[in-house]
């Protein structure tokens, strides 16, 4: 028992120290309740095959989709309208609807599913996530208290009662306590937050190297100014021929940018267009869109000569709409020579980029002017940065061989933040189904198997562009935290020490009357849930909590809710609940910020709760 709370009080001075990271903290205090022959390997190793665990990486799987299809942008969008400018109303927002879904959905699933739509949000308002993602947690336990579902330590105190021969509580016992509590987590987050949580954006480089998004490469190179989109007909002259064979670049001095095609995808969700890099071995086909990068005076001559069809005189990118130029499979970015390259003093239609790369070189910053007409014929010097287009996996392959040149900025971090927005409506039904399944008794779907099945089909639906995509959305740190973790309360509980600090707290304070004792039980069990999850603080302080009230003859309703509640509004430390170690990465919380807004919320809770619960469920 003594080397267990060594091990644990440990692991809580390096939590709050913050210098070695949270999951390696976590990891080393198993191996040691293994040396110690505390827990056997088995058990050590338990909390990776728990549900919950195996829950919470579908559900970040399942939150990237909603991501990565813009689904969370659309959603955010919506609410933000509803909180217009103001920073206060749109914290309310965030905090009530979490609170809703927290309440009819478990609250780790319903933070996976908000956290990538508040984080949108954010971003849109110009706020630092941070000062919303903790609240965000928070809130998903609280509303977790509004329905018996809500949360764990609900369905442990009904099971507790049912055994004991008491009346069950219904679906809608626990509502009052759930508005309570959201009540009090606003009024008080409010400040906290803002006083604690507003961090610094550590991002703020704009150097050349930083490297820029590619609505800020679209502009800088003016590419709108000098782009057309041209039509293939039936009579067009180019039809069914290869772009080799036109050699329109030496004719007209134009580049072919890209080839939109109707796709050949069935049905109402999937792709209704594709995107084609035009290279020489493209056959142009009928009703192709030709998106033709050049001076007006060439545009107008090739579409005359051609008969073809100028069907705007410009194009203006990355809009949104379907039909303009967009840069989901197809980007741009930029490349800097560096002095001892071999490609110095050649021409740019010499450079090779084509046939080993297949990128077009677009334009080129030379000494801050940039040239962008008889681009082929150019030769290429030292410290020149050459605009470059092309699949996004090729333009990741060019990076990688930086020896006579560099790729500024992160092109495979720029395509990542390219929404597939034609897939919303697929990721949108995946998580309404997952979510049914996880509400509805008459759907014989474990929650778990469900969410797996909604992370599968988000990648099989093609809501990621690959599967490495859906494996970068798991937050490691977060799986491996609370998995190491749960073995601690069965380590607890296998020495006897959870039960010696549950029986010595309550048991001395049961000549004080109902209230008092009750309110021993309730921070005892807060207490617990600091250090292990709040699903098994419920399951052992749960039976002390009973027989206590039917040792000083009350009632046990208030004694067994105080259990709940306890052990569920735990806010001062992240691996207390999965909805606080979700959002610890992405907030980038230490475990002192849980301290400094989460303790004084958890203290304030507690004392509020402790005279409401007996007005609610009279001794």
């Amino acid at each position: 028992m003594i080397t267990t709370l060594i091990i644990l009080a440990l692991s809580a001075v390096f939590f709050v120290n913050g210098k070695v990271r949270s999951d390696l903290v976590a990891l080393c205090a198993l191996v040691l309740l293994m040396v110690f022959n505390i827990l056997t390997p088995a058990e050590a190793l338990s909390g990776f095959s728990n549900s919950v665990v195996i829950m919470m990486v579908g559900l970040f799987v399942v939150g990237g989709a909603i991501f990565k299809t813009g689904l969370a942008k659309m959603i955010g969008s919506k609410i933000l309208q509803l909180a217009g400018t103001s920073e206060i109303k749109l914290f309310i927002l965030i905090m009530l609807v979490t609170a809703f879904i927290g309440a009819f959905v478990s609250n780790t699933g319903t933070v996976a599913l908000m956290l990538p739509i508040v984080v949108s949000m954010a971003m849109n308002a110009n706020i630092n996530p941070s000062r919303f993602l903790m609240p965000l947690a928070f809130a998903s336990s609280m509303g977790g208290m509004a329905t018996l579902i809500g949360t764990p330590p609900n369905l442990v105190v009904q099971e507790a009662l049912s055994n004991a021969g008491y009346n069950d509580l219904s679906f809608f016992s626990f509502t009052p306590i759930g508005i309570v509590c959201i009540t009090v987590g606003i009024i008080i987050l409010i400040p906290l937050s803002k006083w604690f949580l507003t961090k610094k954006d550590e991002n703020k480089k704009t150097d050349a190297s930083s490297g820029r998004s590619p609505q800020e490469l679209a502009a800088k190179y003016s590419l709108s100014d000098n782009l057309y989109r041209v039509r293939v007909h039936k009579d067009s002259l180019v039809r069914n021929r290869k772009l080799q064979e036109l050699n329109i670049t030496s004719l007209y001095n134009l580049t072919i940018l890209e080839i939109r095609r109707k796709s050949s995808s069935q049905g109402r969700f999937m792709k209704t267009v594709d995107q084609k890099l035009a290279g020489p071995d493209t056959e142009i086909q009928e009703e192709d869109i030709l998106y033709v990068f050049g001076d007006f005076e060439n545009i107008d001559k090739f579409v005359k000569e051609n008969h073809l069809d100028l069907t705007e005189s410009q194009v203006s990118e990355f809009t949104g709409d379907a039909e303009k130029l967009s840069v989901r499979e197809i980007g741009i970015a930029e490349v800097l020579l560096m002095p001892d390259s071999k490609l110095i003093n050649r021409a740019v239609k010499d450079s090779g980029f084509r046939d080993k790369y297949s990128v077009n070189i677009l334009g080129i910053e030379r000494k801050n002017e940039y040239i962008l007409s008889d681009v082929k014929d150019v030769k290429m010097h030292a410290g020149d940065i050459l605009l470059i287009q092309g699949n996004w996996d090729d333009i990741a392959r060019m990076s990688k061989k930086q020896s006579q040149w560099v790729v500024l900025g992160q092109p495979v971090e720029e395509a990542s933040k390219v929404t597939l927005d034609y897939k919303a409506p697929v990721a949108a039904g995946i998580m309404v189904l997952m979510i049914a399944a996880m509400v509805f008794d008459f759907i014989p779907i474990p929650p778990v198997t469900a969410v797996l099945i909604a992370a599968i089909l988000m990648v099989l639906t093609g809501c990621f562009r690959n599967v490495e995509d859906a494996y970068k959305t798991i937050n490691w740190e977060s799986i491996v935290l609370i998995a190491a973790m749960l073995p601690m309360s069965l380590a607890l509980e296998k020495t006897g020490a959870s039960s010696l600090i549950s029986e010595k707290l309550v048991g001395g304070l049961g000549n004080y009357g109902p209230l008092v004792l009750m309110a021993g039980i309730y921070f005892t069990t807060s207490l617990l849930t600091m250090f292990i999850s709040n699903t098994a603080t419920a399951v052992l302080v749960a039976p002390i909590a009973l027989q206590s009230a039917i040792a000083i003859g009350v009632s046990p309703y208030p004694f067994l809710l105080a259990v709940t509640v306890g052990a569920s509004m735990c806010f001062a430390s992240p691996f207390s609940t999965p909805p606080n170690a979700l959002v610890m990465s992405a907030g980038k919380y230490t475990f002192m910020d849980y301290v400094k807004v989460g303790l004084p919320l958890q203290v304030i809770m507690g004392i509020i709760m402790v005279f409401v619960l007996p007005l609610l469920f009279p001794f």
